[in-house]
């Protein structure tokens, strides 16, 4: 049976929340009355696009539990990371940085690249679930570390990591700790104060929000060099001309994330449990399952059916999903987050990503189930034919 294509890879990207793009609209010259200047300009121009700045940032602040003066906007969460890492490792003596073995590349390549300026770079184990690992926590915090990273939630597996316990005694090490909040911020509840975190990364396109704008919470107690050096924009952190239209869309896209949240995570818990179910049925690996997770993330292998394969397929039936990070799409080997938990390599080959959002509905998880068992059933058939 054909159906119409659904789109199940809502960790990857979000469609653009109709609300945001009515916000966006004046700022693009699309909509009446059209918007648009300088923030940093002086005359009435300037002055509407410095208050949409203003506002948005009001509003990402609420949304992460934080004050407006503690919001640097950014192109992105990559960008957000960067800016942490190496332009705290800079105001900082070169000691340890520690970041945990499941981290975006975003986190893990700036970290590793302070080596060339006298850091020792640790990444912090996890265990069977993607959990991190208390005797390897242990000893990293008996190392005394300079900075640590350890995210939210894990982009392939969903997996929550409890990020306050190991924030306050990171801090209470003399560390400065970061959490990458990006797949978690209209998931899970986020709140900077809560959580106890010196920064915390946003991103704008993960919430219903536009491509190419996302935030780092920062502490202003954080002393943070800039990677961007010019016209002193966002406290001097990071210069150039603010894209007003993008910002202005990252800050109506928080406020929708935040106040559908509860609801939306029940009914989309419901539904990764739906297919959860139906998938362990059929002798699937599913990872990560003991752990808490985002309630919209299933990360899961069929043993000797290869994961691009796979999704290759599934493609072509209609069903658009991931074989990881799309971040690492590009990269054929296994996924670095399953082989840190201690999965075989070959059954890390095999993995796929299925990633709930807004718009996915009841019979589009059934859907896929049934497709699923089809497609999987066909490839099992045509190994054993060509065995």
């Amino acid at each position: 049976m054909n159906f119409a294509p659904t789109y199940l890879d809502w960790n990857a990207t979000t469609p653009l929340d109709p609300a945001v793009r009515e916000a966006m609209l004046p700022w693009l010259g699309a909509a009446e009355p059209a918007r648009f200047g300088n923030a940093s300009s002086r005359h009435e121009y300037g002055r509407q696009a410095r208050a949409a700045v203003d506002e948005a940032r009001a509003r990402v602040a609420a949304a992460a539990g934080a004050h407006a003066t503690e919001v640097i906007f950014t192109s992105g969460g990559s960008e957000a990371n960067n800016l942490f890492i190496k332009g705290a490792a800079a105001s900082l003596r070169p000691g340890v940085v520690a970041v945990s073995a499941i981290e975006h590349p975003c986190v893990r390549e700036p970290a590793r690249q302070l080596r060339r300026s006298g850091w020792t770079l640790r990444e912090i184990a996890v265990d069977a679930q993607g959990v991190v690992e208390a005797a390897d926590w242990g000893v990293v915090l008996a190392s005394r570390p300079g900075l640590v990273s350890v995210m939210l939630a894990n982009n392939e597996t969903g997996v929550l990591q409890d990020v306050a316990v190991l924030a306050r005694e990171a801090r209470a090490a003399g560390a400065w700790f970061h959490t990458d909040a990006v797949q978690a911020l209209g998931k899970v509840a986020v709140d900077f104060r809560a959580l106890g975190v010196h920064a915390m990364t946003l991103s704008a396109h993960k919430i219903g929000g536009p491509i190419g704008a996302g935030a780092l919470v920062v502490d202003k107690r954080v002393e943070l060099s800039p990677l961007i050096a010019g016209g002193g924009q966002e406290r001097g952190l990071r210069s150039g001309t603010e894209n007003v239209a993008a910002i202005v869309g990252f800050g109506v896209a928080c406020e929708r994330a935040v106040a559908r949240r509860e609801a939306e995570a029940a009914r989309l818990a419901g539904l990764r449990d739906e297919l959860c179910g139906a998938l362990a049925g059929h002798g699937v690996r599913i990872f990560s399952a003991a752990a808490a997770r985002l309630p919209n993330t299933v990360f899961f292998a069929v043993e000797d059916i290869d994961g691009e394969t796979l999704v290759a397929r599934l493609d072509r039936a209609g069903f658009a999903c991931a074989s990881g990070s799309a971040c690492s799409s590009a990269n054929p080997e296994p996924s670095r987050t399953l082989l840190a938990m201690g999965v075989d390599p070959g059954l890390a080959r095999a993995a796929v990503r299925v990633s709930l959002g807004r718009e996915t509905r009841t019979e589009d998880v059934r859907n896929f189930i049934e497709t699923f068992v089809r497609v999987t059933d066909e490839l099992k058939s045509l190994a054993s034919i060509g065995a």
